[in-house]
């Protein structure tokens, strides 16, 4: 299963047909179980990092991303989806991210 992660705003329909037509299942959610069992991951992305990373931390989800990742497993960020992976955002003022990378 390829888990499309709905924090709530995002160009979540574009990113499910485009998994669609190349012949994958994609499943939306917002559990973290399902982002620790799915085959890939995918962030879509439109809004603000700080928006973003409150929805997900919200939805309980950042520490299944993170584990996820470290897990060396494919996780595509689109757009914010890319950019909250850095540890942190200057814009409007200084945000934590995922720190996934520097």
């Amino acid at each position: 299963m390829i888990a499309i992660i709905d924090y709530g705003a995002g160009n979540i329909r574009s990113v499910a047909n485009a998994v669609t037509k190349l012949g994958y299942q994609p499943k939306i959610t917002t559990q973290p179980k399902d982002v620790l069992n799915a085959r890939a991951v995918i962030l879509p992305g439109v809004g603000a990092a700080v928006d973003i990373m409150k929805s997900l931390q919200a939805l309980g989800v950042v520490s299944s991303i993170k584990q996820y990742i470290a897990d060396d497993r494919p996780f595509f960020g689109v757009c914010i989806g890319l950019q909250i992976l850095f540890t942190g955002t200057e814009e409007g003022g200084w945000h934590e991210c995922l720190n996934i990378f520097p």
